[in-house]
């Protein structure tokens, strides 16, 4: 099969029969074989019923129902975990990636020899509340990542399958996806501008706070992936730096106190300080250790209730 394309939704029974005649469309005018993998991220409305009736009239459209709300990084996650296009195309549920991008994206992958094509809406039609907070978060991600995106959190992707099935999304991760291939072994980064078009149904799902949990993601995976599996080298030295640093105070109060007949060491808040960095460094190096032996034995998968599958 040439393309799966995977899409995360939550309450968009308005755009479903539209978005996915548009999709057959395009497959079918570019002699593509697909999938369409549609992830009801528990919506309240007819959203799965919708895909229940499409599915009766093209049995290339699929449905994977969550007994409830995990989020989009989860509803790709198991989207990735049941595609078996050789391209694996993500898209949005809202009408505003268009269908018509999916050729050129999957051109990219099959001969451009990338990994992974990020969309780039270089054109956006959201308000300015949106777009300035976008363009630096965008700028952080490429400072902190060294991947030269434009657009991180564009819904429009593409992948070769090794990726999606090399990779595991959580949280939500799923704004970064380039940055946990890139960590992953797969360098090869591209991006496409793509149209950006008004949204037609519903609204927005998300508010302002997800550019502050953005940045903690960001932290987050910029951590995980340097120490997540071996949290020893970070908790471990820091712990042993600080150890050492209140040894050496303690050992130069201990010098004056012997040596220089000074004030009693109890009385110098340097002495504090250098217990406090014992205290803490001995904690750090405990907590490094604990997570070397956590790592080794946790299971690393998230496991979601699916309620209802459709086609799989």
């Amino acid at each position: 099969m040439n393309i799966s394309v995977v899409i995360p939704l939550l309450n968009e029974e308005e755009s479903l029969p539209e978005l996915a005649a548009w999709i057959e469309r395009v497959m079918l005018e570019n002699h593509l074989s697909y999938e369409v993998l549609f992830v009801d991220d528990g919506s309240r409305d007819g959203s799965w019923k919708i895909i229940e009736g499409l599915a009766t009239q093209n049995p290339n459209l699929k449905g994977i129902k969550f007994r409830r709300n995990y989020g989009k990084a989860a509803a790709l996650n198991v989207g990735f975990g049941n595609a078996t296009g050789d391209v694996v195309i993500t898209m949005d549920a809202d009408m505003q990636d268009s269908p018509d991008e999916i050729p050129g994206l999957y051109e990219m992958i099959r001969t451009g020899g990338y990994d992974l094509v990020s969309g780039w809406k270089k054109k956006r039609y959201d308000p300015i509340s949106k777009t300035i907070p976008t363009r630096f978060y965008n700028w952080t991600t490429r400072r902190m990542s060294g991947i030269k995106l434009h657009d991180f959190n564009c819904g429009l992707k593409a992948y070769k399958n090794d990726v999606i099935k090399s990779i595991e999304v959580y949280g939500e991760m799923h704004r970064y996806i380039p940055v946990i291939a890139k960590w992953a072994g797969f360098n090869r980064i591209g991006e496409k501008v793509v149209v950006h078009r008004k949204r037609k149904y519903g609204k927005t799902k998300y508010g302002l706070d997800r550019f502050l949990k953005g940045y903690l993601d960001l932290l987050t995976i910029n951590f995980t992936a340097r120490f997540g599996k071996r949290p020893m080298h970070f908790f471990g030295l820091l712990g042993s730096l600080l150890f050492i640093l209140g040894f050496i105070i303690a050992g130069y109060l201990a010098y004056e106190k012997f040596f220089l007949q000074a004030f009693k060491m109890t009385e110098r808040p340097l002495f504090f300080f250098g217990l406090l960095a014992m205290i803490l460094g001995t904690q750090l190096f405990v907590a490094g250790f604990l997570g070397e032996m956590i790592t080794r034995t946790a299971a690393d998968k998230n496991q979601y209730l699916v309620e209802r599958k459709l086609g799989l």
